[in-house]
């Protein structure tokens, strides 16, 4: 193969790629939105963790293995 078949080969790939990583991204993003219109998941409190970020904050979600042990 001759550089300029690399080349190309190598737009090419970049292309593909480019292509499938943003098929991808846009494929998570609608997956957050529908699963925060169905309810299951509220992102929004995991937007405000970075802001509301003290030592004797409010757990965001409370973790029922942690429960579980105590109660044994």
């Amino acid at each position: 193969m001759s550089t300029v078949e690399l080349e190309q080969l190598r737009v090419y790939m970049y292309i593909i790629g480019t292509g499938i990583a943003v098929v991808i991204f846009y494929y998570y993003i609608i997956h957050l939105y529908r699963s925060e219109k169905k309810g299951k998941k509220d992102y929004e409190k995991y937007g405000r963790l970075a802001i509301d970020d003290e030592l004797d904050s409010k757990p965001l979600e409370e973790n029922s293995k942690l429960d579980n042990e105590k109660k044994e």
